[in-house]
């Protein structure tokens, strides 16, 4: 069994080498990385950590040509999210559907109209949140100018990020490619899910300040304003004596 295992283990690493080192690593990158913001089950970040490692250990692509190819896949994927929101609303996609899914619209839905630039940067790193803001950007109207701009700088920040994580993986452990990308993996994962935590707490903390402000009460008028007849317009003075 431990046999197995290890060759396994072996033939994987051997095709994860071959990947990298092959024509298809940028195309492979491109497409996932787009496909990543409307259909989260497709792992961009691990494509992105795949290639990020082998750039750290000397072979595949250099990582400034990953950094590029995969914050440019993220763009377009982004737009063509918010132009499936824009057509077929939030339920066209079937990640959106169930009760997470839902959830996660309706927090983007609440929270697109009061604080749009934070959403859309901090949801790029959360992979069902940032299917959801997509969509859901182009259903209610978000403007498509403010979001393309939102985008750029949230691909390329998620872009670095993963790169990040590739190459830190890869010097820790990079006598083994693919127990690199395991960890590299793994921990992207993590983060992702500590920024999905944050993100929550404070929008839950924001929504509850908001209703424990006070509704300032409408100052009643005097009672002698009140009480006051109103003049009758049908009744026209007469004119004084004229001397």
């Amino acid at each position: 069994m431990v046999a197995w295992v290890v060759e396994l283990w072996g033939q994987v690493e051997a095709w994860l080498l071959a990947l990298v080192d092959s024509v298809w690593a940028l195309p492979t990158l491109f497409a996932t990385t787009a496909g990543d913001g409307f259909f989260p089950p497709i792992p961009g970040e691990t494509v992105i950590v795949m290639l990020a490692v082998g750039a750290q250990s000397g072979g595949g692509v250099a990582w400034g040509l990953v950094l590029l190819v995969a914050a440019l896949g993220a763009w377009c994927g982004d737009q063509l999210a918010y132009a499936l929101g824009q057509a077929l609303g939030t339920r066209a996609l079937p990640a959106l559907r169930g009760p997470r899914g839902q959830r996660a619209v309706a927090w983007a839905t609440r929270s697109l109209d009061r604080r749009g630039a934070s959403v859309v940067l901090g949801a790029r790193f959360v992979p069902v949140g940032r299917t959801a803001v997509n969509v859901t950007a182009g259903a209610v109207g978000f403007s498509r100018r403010r979001f393309m701009a939102l985008s750029a700088v949230a691909s390329a920040a998620w872009a670095a990020y993963s790169v990040l994580i590739g190459t830190l993986a890869a010097a820790w452990v990079g006598d083994s490619p693919l127990l690199a990308v395991v960890v590299g993996v793994v921990g992207g994962i993590l983060l992702g899910v500590l920024v999905d935590t944050v993100v929550r707490l404070r929008a839950a903390r924001r929504e509850r300040d908001a209703a424990l402000v006070p509704v300032p009460a409408a100052s009643p008028e005097p009672v002698e304003e009140a009480l006051a007849p109103e003049p009758d317009a049908d009744l026209v003075p007469c004119p004084g004596p004229v001397s």
